[in-house]
């Protein structure tokens, strides 16, 4: 018997060193999509990850169920639900705790409650709502054996602030009672601080008991936050911590919702206002990266095909294309959100351009789609920039949030002005400027590449002295600070640190001013500060685009600093963004750009934009258009057979002898269209189906310049075997 023991015990041990030397590599958490739907073939989109919306349980089907519809299928779940708003009718109508919540909603001065649906308002986060989302969603979540939790868009309408429960929270947290916003812009920017705090405060809260609980059912529990990005927050005057949150040992992470939505709010520039997707995108994306690159945190990019407001087919393209490539150029980026609701982009019907005909996704459409998704699963990290001056920057902050409603003083701010007076002026120009949030200054990293900065509190204000030690120090080791800025706005003198506790700043601007060792005049626009340069131009940047040609001088001064001051090369202006990304070029061309012309990728290329995915001899990318090209010329072991594009995702790749095969899956009712890397042309092309049945209504076609074969056939999730002999 001892002898048995001990031979079972040695065995034992044996298996787990084994299975302890083959252990699985963690699984790929690089592409996801979120869904309020169980898994159904119509929307088998095959990322990684399916992100389940909501706990709510349905009529024929209880959340679990709905979270195990899609592990049926291979994926692995994920979790998301509002964290201002959300399906909570058991909480906000007493079911849950026999206490009607509705009162708990955000109000505005006219007395309305503001709400996302029916019977679902904007909350004001006091300690029942915290409570609720902790046993009854948090704990719910974990319980199913999710491990990754995504709360979503933490929202305080700027708008709003005159409800019970958010006077209440004033009196708590300023020790005097409530002052209403609409009457100063210091009411203004307490009300907002406030909204801005309770958020924080409520995440911080909720996130750390998803981690203790996990904890005691022996699971480790990240938590991410899916919100817009501060320039659209800031934008629509909504208020939300953002940055504050990457320092929160509770948060892992973010979801950068930026899409169609969020992008087309129109913009001056040259005294025009219009939609400039592409242009807001890129500084959408950009303002994400800013905020959580010196963290380190994980970041997903989010694109959507559509957007939330009807619009037609040929729209939501047009956009999506432009939405798409502005993430592609920021290539420290690597893991995307490829589509919210893919219910919603797959089952409704929407209207057909210049009609008023309403259809289902055209073919063309969910193919093309379904190329740039696959791309995703592949699209490399890569330490290659995009072409132009990477080195300028412009100074963000939270409080960009806090100025935005209501108007005080007749001091307005037109369409966020001030803060794209400093940026689409250089991005027009092909100047792939960076935002700095300077929340992050204390990392070293934040400023290490930054040859000049733009600077305006004009729209924000610095949220501590700390910021301007940090900007005094960067200056006087050589940095480049233009400061733009009448200081006039009704802010400038609000209760906060500048002006209290022994500073008596009348703008903040001055005590910036004080620690840099200069006395601003009028006569004066440069001073010299230690190996650095400092620039005032007395200027609000809104002026710089609100009206036609007034951006020169702004725009040669930042020239003069960065040439002159920070001796850092030629300022090159031009129309254009390019990026390389392992085999892929990325290509953005600008219009409201003197230079007119298009630019020229010399091929082979395949064009990602085109559902028929064409080998071009060389593309041509006109002003306003994008393009994303997979460049033959820098594929990857070219000697290997591979699918290099595909409106589909390719499974059980094998190569033996002169025989490539694959199995391939993508939603039911879409077309597939790929282009396959071979050695020779294929002999024989064998199509067959989940059931071994062959497929005859394959398009096939060799394009012998880039060693490619076409093939185009019906999806099935189920799955399609291609076998190729050559």
């Amino acid at each position: 018997m001892k002898k048995l023991l001990f031979f079972c015990c040695l065995s034992a041990l044996s298996a787990r060193v084994n299975a302890q030397a083959t252990k699985p590599s963690p699984l790929k958490e690089k592409t996801a999509f979120q869904t309020s739907s169980p898994w159904m073939p119509e929307i088998d989109v095959r990322s990684d990850i399916a992100i389940v919306y909501g706990v709510n349980d349905r009529k024929d089907m209880t959340f679990e169920q709905r979270v195990q519809s899609w592990r049926d299928h291979g994926y692995q779940t994920n979790f998301m639900t509002g964290i201002a708003w959300g399906d909570y009718k058991d909480y906000f109508l007493g079911k849950w705790d026999g206490i009607n919540h509705l009162g708990v909603g955000q109000v505005t001065a006219k007395g309305d409650t503001i709400f996302h649906g029916k019977d679902m308002p904007y909350v004001v986060p006091v300690k029942s709502f915290i409570e609720y989302m902790k046993t009854a969603v948090i704990k719910r979540v974990i319980d199913v054996g999710i491990t990754n939790i995504f709360l979503e868009e933490p929202e305080f309408w700027a708008r709003a602030g005159y409800s019970a429960p958010f006077k209440d929270e004033w009196q708590k947290y300023y020790g005097f009672p409530w002052k209403p916003q609409h009457e100063s812009a210091e009411n203004t920017y307490l009300s907002n601080k406030l909204k801005y705090h309770l958020y924080y405060e409520a995440i911080k809260e909720v996130s750390s008991y998803a981690k203790a609980y996990g904890k005691s059912k022996g699971k480790s529990i990240k938590v991410f936050i899916a919100t817009h990005s501060l320039v659209n927050y800031s934008s629509w005057q909504i208020v939300s911590p953002e940055a504050s949150l990457a320092s929160l040992p509770g948060i892992d992470g973010y979801i950068a919702q930026v899409w169609t939505g969020t992008s087309r709010e129109p913009t001056y520039f040259d005294g025009q206002k219009k939609e400039r997707v592409f242009e807001n995108a890129f500084l959408e994306y950009g303002s994400m990266v800013s905020m959580t690159a010196p963290t380190g945190r994980k970041m997903f990019f989010l694109t959507d095909p559509i957007e939330d407001w009807p619009r037609d087919w040929a729209d939501y393209k047009k956009n999506y294309q432009a939405t798409f490539t502005a993430k592609l150029l920021y290539p420290m980026v690597a893991d995307y959100e490829v589509m919210p609701w893919p219910e919603r982009i797959y089952t409704r019907p929407y209207k057909v351009a210049n009609s008023n005909e309403k259809v289902l996704i055209p073919q063309y459409y969910s193919t093309q789609m379904q190329v740039m998704v696959n791309a995703l699963n592949s699209m490399p990290r890569s330490a290659n920039k995009v072409t132009g001056v990477n080195s300028i920057g412009v100074l963000m902050s939270n409080s960009l949030m806090f100025q935005r409603f209501p108007t005080h003083n007749g001091f307005e701010d037109p369409q966020f002005s001030n803060f794209y007076g400093q940026t689409l002026p250089l991005l027009k120009r092909g100047v792939p400027v960076q935002t700095v949030h300077m929340e992050n200054l204390s990392y070293a990293a934040t400023l290490k590449n930054i040859k000049v900065l733009v600077v305006s509190y004009s729209n924000m204000k610095p949220v501590s002295a700390q910021i301007h030690t940090a900007l005094a120090a960067w200056v006087k080791q050589g940095g480049v600070l233009i400061y733009a800025g009448r200081d006039d706005d009704p802010y400038q003198t609000v209760m906060d640190w500048w002006d209290t506790k022994g500073m008596n700043f009348k703008a903040p601007s001055q005590h910036l001013f004080k620690l840099l060792g200069i006395t601003p005049s009028a006569e004066k626009e440069k001073y010299t500060v230690g190996k650095g340069a400092v620039y005032i131009i007395r200027q609000n940047p809104k002026e710089f685009v609100l009206e036609t040609d007034a951006d020169t001088k702004f725009i040669s001064l930042v020239k003069q600093g960065f040439e002159t001051d920070a001796k850092a090369g030629k300022l090159v202006f031009k129309n254009s963004l390019y990026l390389q990304r392992g085999p892929y070029d990325v290509i953005s061309v600008m219009d409201e750009n003197p230079d007119t012309k298009p630019y020229t990728i010399k091929g082979p290329v395949i064009d990602l934009f085109d559902p028929q995915l064409p080998v071009l001899a060389q593309k041509v990318v006109n002003p306003g258009e994008q393009a994303l090209l997979y460049n033959l010329n820098r594929a990857v072991n070219k000697n290997r057979p591979q699918v290099l594009a595909a409106a589909a995702r390719a499974y059980q790749e094998k190569v033996a002898g002169k025989n490539y095969s694959f199995v391939v899956k993508s939603p039911i009712k879409t077309l597939n269209s790929m282009r396959v890397l071979l050695p020779a042309k294929p002999r024989v092309t064998k199509v067959t189906n989940s059931k071994g049945q062959q497929i005859t209504d394959v398009k096939t076609s060799w394009d012998a310049s880039s060693n490619t074969v076409y093939l185009g056939f019906a999806n099935d999730p189920a799955g399609i075997k291609v076998d190729l002999s050559w």
